[in-house]
């Protein structure tokens, strides 16, 4: 293994844990709306902090950054919905888990990609972590509400990651591209809660200033590092180590939150996780 391969790993792994992370903080806090808003402020000052050093993308990337920006709200949004109605450790490893899964079947039944065994086994396991964490503690009509949004926050995963996966590569550069990401991204939400909550907005913001400027700073490190990653190794490889945050999560929702089945959920995010990777082996 030569040490760029290493360096790859590393910065996947590493940003698995602060996305895993900064998710906690959001699951955690009482106004997750006012979290994102800061969340999104962060990411936007640090950006525009960045921008006077760093090139600006090559324009073949710039379709691709706008299709993000917007499926990053989508992401956002749907994200807010399914933390206040599920658990970290149910919730977070569906929606991470779910977008591999899609990836592989559009590459399936669009591209007419085949499965090599270990692929095939690998899919096996995602399936199975998935069932087992639809089916875990919760009545028929509460999975449906709970996991629904989980599933389609899923969904924009996969679209997002392959929009970036392309669109960085595009740039011509990872911190231009991230830098404007986050700046474009930075401003609807915020717009749209100040003009929703008006002037209440404010104390809400210093309430929770310090846990959504810590959520907003691990987010922009958590992808600048995977962006990163991307451009210099596969994008199957860095889109599977990536989801290895279902296993911190997990953990996470089961030690830190004291969260009901965490042991079955951990075990189930665990199977996951390692489907995921078989699931992109030798891609």
């Amino acid at each position: 293994m030569g040490s760029s391969h290493v360096a790859v790993v590393g910065a996947v792994l590493v940003a698995a844990v602060l996305h895993a992370c900064w998710n906690a903080l959001l699951k955690g806090v009482e106004d997750r709306l006012a979290t994102v808003v800061l969340l999104d402020l962060t990411g936007l000052v640090l950006a525009a902090l960045a921008l006077p050093l760093v090139p600006a993308p090559a324009p073949a990337s710039r379709g691709l950054l706008g299709l993000s920006v917007l499926l990053h709200l989508g992401y956002e949004l749907l994200l807010l919905a399914s933390y206040r109605v599920g658990d970290l450790s149910q919730v977070y490893p569906v929606a991470r888990g779910a977008a591999p899964l899609l990836v592989a079947g559009y590459a399936r039944l669009v591209l007419g990609e085949r499965l090599a065994p270990v692929q095939l086994a690998g899919l096996a396991g995602v399936c199975a972590g998935l069932l087992a964490l639809l089916e875990v503690g919760r009545a028929p009509l509460g999975r449906a509400a709970t996991l629904g949004p989980a599933l389609a926050t899923g969904v924009f995963i996969a679209a997002y990651t392959i929009a970036d996966g392309l669109g960085v590569r595009r740039s011509g550069t990872v911190l231009g591209y991230v830098a404007w990401l986050f700046l474009l991204h930075g401003l609807p939400i915020p717009l749209f809660v100040l003009a929703v909550r008006g002037r209440g907005l404010a104390a809400r913001l210093r309430a929770h200033l310090g846990v959504g400027v810590a959520a907003g700073v691990l987010s922009v490190a958590a992808y600048g590092l995977v962006l990163w990653a991307q451009r210099r190794g596969a994008l199957a490889v860095v889109a599977a180590l990536r989801e290895t945050s279902v296993l911190v999560a997990a953990l996470i929702g089961s030690l830190v939150f004291g969260e009901r089945f965490g042991r079955r959920r951990v075990l189930a995010a665990a199977v996951l996780a390692a489907g995921i990777v078989f699931l992109n082996a030798s891609r």
